[in-house]
């Protein structure tokens, strides 16, 4: 099974609910092993990344998001949350969309908190993204300018390929902290 298929499979059982963190040890690294990993991929293909986690007061990554959808569509990630670069918590992503829709795909997502201000609202679950939201497509290269809104800049990376466009609009965050 690719991962297209996995991430629409995922997407469409979000609403069913899993929990923020994962259940056991290995688990959880392996987690953590696909969030280095994704961060890894990141600061190759977007070399402002670097600076964005030198510069932010925090970071959450997405390893893996599937998005996928017929009719009614869906998306869903779990990953870690950061501060100072020591990783705080864990988070769940969820969205959900009704509308002509047919198919999935699977990408990574960064979002970096400018401010401890704006990582205290993504902790507390006050936020989310509009439905008019989208982030910068990470490409190999590339050096982009991103600007902060509200608080907070989001990068994704397309699994298989590039992300031209990179609607992110409708996501929900839930945090569970380390302890």
């Amino acid at each position: 099974m690719n991962k297209i298929m996995i991430g629409m499979a995922l997407a469409m059982f979000a609403v069913v609910g899993c929990n923020t963190a994962p259940s056991s040890e290995a688990d959880k690294k392996s987690q953590s092993s696909e969030v280095d990993s994704t961060v890894a991929k990141f600061k190759e293909k977007q070399p402002s990344v670097g600076a964005y986690m030198k510069q932010a007061y925090g970071w959450a990554v997405f390893p893996t998001v599937g998005k996928g959808g017929m009719g009614i569509g869906g998306a869903f990630g779990r990953g870690q949350v950061f501060v100072g670069g020591e990783m705080v918590g864990y988070s769940k992503l969820t969205s959900a969309s009704i509308g002509f829709q047919l198919g999935g795909q699977s990408f990574s997502e960064l979002i970096f908190f400018e401010t401890e201000g704006a990582y205290k609202k993504f902790i507390s679950g006050e936020f989310g993204f509009d439905a008019n939201a989208s982030a910068v497509a990470a490409t190999a290269g590339a050096a982009a300018k991103v600007d902060y809104k509200g608080g907070v800049a989001v990068f994704v990376m397309a699994d298989a390929g590039l992300m031209y466009e990179a609607s992110i609009g409708g996501q929900k965050f839930e945090f569970e902290a380390t302890k």
